[in-house]
């Protein structure tokens, strides 16, 4: 991936690092795999503000993406990569020998005319999805199922990835990217690679109004209000707010959110921290 950055001919520009999209081949995404998206305003279904400093932003539609891969055995072209709007990674459209075309996270390297495939037996190589059963240690994989055909939830975003350490009888070992060793179901399918625009955390947005074309919209700080509205509101002058925390009252820092006895603590062998879960 290559990063643009601009010259200083404005207050926006000075700073602004933004994405070259070299890799994108076309801009003009397939429209039968489009779907309308309503934007909220963070208003729920009475009309009301539940979600605070949403609000504006460009228009977008959603690009339906194939998660499961569960077009087995049929070999397809990769037509396009594309830049989707509502994600940090690109995306690529495949052509299927039938004919039908989807979508999938595009992984790093993934060139236009190369033949992918999912199913039991398929080679692993870069965009292949197969179970993690068939393969090789040590690999680097993405859009990891967590239960068999469910469709992958983890390692969707820019420039992740996870990496098959280990194999046991019922399930793969993965280290992820927090650096946390989990177990997930070893029939679970896994794409081979690392997914791409992996140079997506180094961009700069330069300006505050390229925020707003996102939808969001600006934010108060907390130290600024009265204390009616917030904890660490009030005091005179340019007084701190004491400890960091949420509106709420829930501390930043420090606390730990994850509830105590969890169903899948008994898959972490290796907190992110390096501590080991006490089974």
């Amino acid at each position: 991936m290559a990063l643009k950055k601009y010259k200083p001919m404005t207050a926006g520009t000075r700073w602004r690092i933004g994405n070259a999209y070299a890799e994108i081949t076309t801009n003009e995404p397939q429209k039968s795999l489009l779907e309308p998206m309503k934007n909220t305003g963070g208003r729920n279904a009475q009309g009301r503000r539940s979600m605070r400093y949403i609000g504006g932003g460009n228009k977008k539609h959603y690009r339906i993406i194939d998660f499961k891969r569960n077009k087995q055995n049929i070999e397809a072209t990769v037509v396009s990569i594309e830049y989707d709007p509502n994600r940090t990674a690109f995306i690529a459209l495949l052509e299927y020998a039938d004919g039908e075309r989807r979508y999938i996270i595009a992984p790093q390297g993934l060139q236009v005319g190369t033949k992918v495939s999912s199913g039991d037996n398929v080679a692993p190589e870069i965009g292949n999805a197969l179970p993690m059963k068939n393969i090789p240690l040590g690999t680097m994989i993405h859009n990891i199922e967590m239960q068999p055909g469910q469709g992958g939830k983890l390692i969707r975003s820019a420039g992740t990835s996870a990496q098959l350490a280990n194999k046991e009888e019922k399930y793969a070992v993965l280290k992820m990217p927090s650096g946390e060793l989990r177990k997930v179901l070893i029939n679970c399918f896994a794409t081979v690679g690392i997914v791409s625009n992996s140079d997506h955390n180094l961009e700069t947005a330069g300006k505050a109004g390229v925020n707003r074309w996102k939808g969001i919209r600006p934010r108060n700080r907390g130290v600024a209000m009265n204390p009616v509205d917030h904890p660490m509101g009030g005091g005179e002058g340019k007084a701190s707010g004491g400890q960091p925390r949420s509106r709420n009252g829930q501390y930043s820092r420090g606390l730990k959110t994850r509830t105590k006895g969890k169903g899948s603590d008994k898959l972490i062998i290796q907190r992110r921290d390096g501590k080991k879960i006490a089974k």
